[in-house]
């Protein structure tokens, strides 16, 4: 089965890593973003690592998704059969004066002008072509010379392909905005590669773009690069300063840190969940004026439905819905899961989600399920329909080290499910309450710290063996979520953005029409 193809659209969703090929957080949103506004066309352009790393797609396409194009950005055989060449030794150096530049840390307008025309000589038979890039003696002779000034790693091997493989995707991406369909505006999901797109398309079109932060790019890659096991660290242990992170590691946060500056910069308007990461982005070069605050939305029918199907009697089972991956800390929860079985024999801990993602961690956290002698009481149920799981769960527990606004949160609150968290992202605001009027609803469950599976534990178990309590945080959650996370709200909010950009984008088109039939 192919997917749609269209000549154009009204929106083109910019998604990297997410819908419709992954399931849950951030593509439940998107799916039901796109559904919430069928009176306009949709375009997905789908970005991911490699096609062997995601499956089918998750989701069935809503009707006005028009089209749908697929981009792998870790292609190594493109063009592997091609000779090397000469380059352009003073493109190189230009490169090099904008790279001085992102080193100082300040947005200059010098530093945006070189910007336009670096990235203006990207395309085949240019300066800086991907040929160029990867072919090159001017090419080499740069990174040769950036090693010899500046790395603090003894391998020039692994600097070299760090180089590549860190930027060449940024061809693959300068490919795709020279042959995406025309849109009346661009919306992208993230910063990063997707963000980047959107910046070079904004810059291309002149449309408008929009950018929607769930959690921080940046922040997130970051943690990533912590737990990554594929990039080395060759430095001998008399070289090596605890406090000073690995060289290569440092290179790919600079380099995701300024793909999101550009982001930022290019965007018409910039959109977090809460205001903790609307001020980190703006710290992260954002400028204030363009931010704003939009919450998640829930369904509220939907979940009441849900709702109504539960029993009377409080199931004993505490549930993580989320990806089996080490940002989730699943190992913290069924560390914590010990804690309660301890107390609570016949307690159940499911993790409800995917473990495609990272098989080894799956892996090592099904042997630490045996390990602590908990076969009898967790299970492993890979993806779940919300709305079929949620009447058999007592607690949902997010053990995450990182989280944006979650949406599973606000499920649990309208399906009357008390959650149990670390104190990541807005999690305390959504259990908690932000301000005198939310806070007057009470605690939707408890928020503990990051990988402490005692405290964890004993927070499930305060839930699971107290009626009264539970039922308390219930109705907290359910009064916060009909209040201050619905639907409607969130979207009349980007009803109202989407209305303004693409007004503003057909205007823009409309004058330039007019100029030109004048010339």
């Amino acid at each position: 089965m192919g997917f749609p193809t269209a000549d154009k659209a009204d929106i083109c969703l910019l998604l990297e890593g997410t819908f419709p090929f992954v399931s849950g957080g951030v593509s439940s949103w998107v799916n039901q973003m796109i559904r919430g506004f069928p009176q306009y066309s949709f375009a997905c352009c789908f970005i991911g690592s490699r096609p062997e790393d995601y499956g089918s797609m998750k989701y069935q396409l809503p009707d006005n998704v028009v089209h749908l194009e697929t981009h792998y950005l870790h292609d190594f055989q493109r063009g592997a059969q091609k000779r090397a060449m000469k380059g352009d030794a003073a493109a190189y150096e230009q490169v090099g004066k904008f790279h001085d530049l992102i080193k100082s840390g300040k947005q200059t307008e010098q530093k945006e002008a070189m910007f336009e025309h670096i990235v203006s000589q990207l395309g085949d038979g240019k300066a800086l072509s991907e040929d160029s890039f990867l072919r090159s003696r001017a090419s080499w002779e740069y990174i040769a010379k950036c090693y010899r000034e500046q790395s603090r790693d003894p391998s020039f091997v692994d600097y070299f392909w760090t180089v590549r493989i860190m930027h060449s995707p940024i061809w693959a991406l300068n490919e795709i905005a020279d042959n995406l369909i025309p849109a009346r505006m661009y919306h992208t999901i993230s910063t990063g590669y997707a963000g980047f797109l959107g910046a070079l398309l904004k810059r291309r079109t002149g449309k408008p773009l929009l950018l929607s932060e769930h959690g921080i790019y940046t922040k997130e890659r970051k943690i990533d690069l912590f737990q990554s096991e594929w990039i080395t660290d060759n430095r001998g242990l008399v070289e090596k300063n605890n406090a000073e992170m690995a060289y290569f590691r440092e290179k790919w946060v600079n380099f995701f840190t300024e793909l999101g500056k550009q982001c930022y910069l290019a965007a018409d308007d910039i959109v977090a969940l809460y205001e903790r990461n609307r001020e980190r982005q703006v710290a992260d070069g954002a400028p204030a004026e363009r931010t704003r605050c939009i919450p998640n939305g829930i369904d509220l029918p939907r979940f009441e439905n849900v709702r109504e199907t539960r029993t009377g009697e409080l199931p004993k089972v505490a549930c993580l819905v989320g990806r089996v991956v080490p940002i989730k800390d699943v190992k913290t929860f069924l560390r914590a899961m010990r804690t309660v079985v301890n107390e609570v024999p016949d307690a159940q801990g499911w993790i409800a989600g995917p473990e495609e993602e990272d098989p080894e961690y799956a892996k090592e956290c099904r042997g630490l399920v045996a390990s602590l002698g908990l076969q009898k009481n967790v299970q492993f149920l890979g993806f779940q329909k919300v709305d079929e799981l949620l009447p058999k769960v007592g607690v949902l527990v997010l053990s995450s080290i990182s989280e944006a606004l979650p949406l599973v949160i606000l499920e649990g609150m309208a399906a009357g499910v008390p959650s149990v968290s670390t104190d990541v992202g807005s999690c305390r605001q959504l259990i908690e309450g932000l301000g005198p009027e939310d806070e007057a609803f009470g605690k939707a469950g408890e928020v503990v710290g990051i990988a402490d599976p005692e405290a964890l534990g004993q927070a499930i178990n305060r839930l699971l063996t107290n009626e009264q309590a539970w039922n308390a945080a219930q109705q907290a959650g359910i009064q916060r979520v009909e209040t201050f996370y619905t639907q409607e709200l969130m979207f009349k909010a980007y009803g109202s953005l989407y209305h303004d950009l693409m007004q503003a984008g057909d205007g823009a088109t409309a004058a330039q029409a007019q100029q030109e039939g004048h010339r």
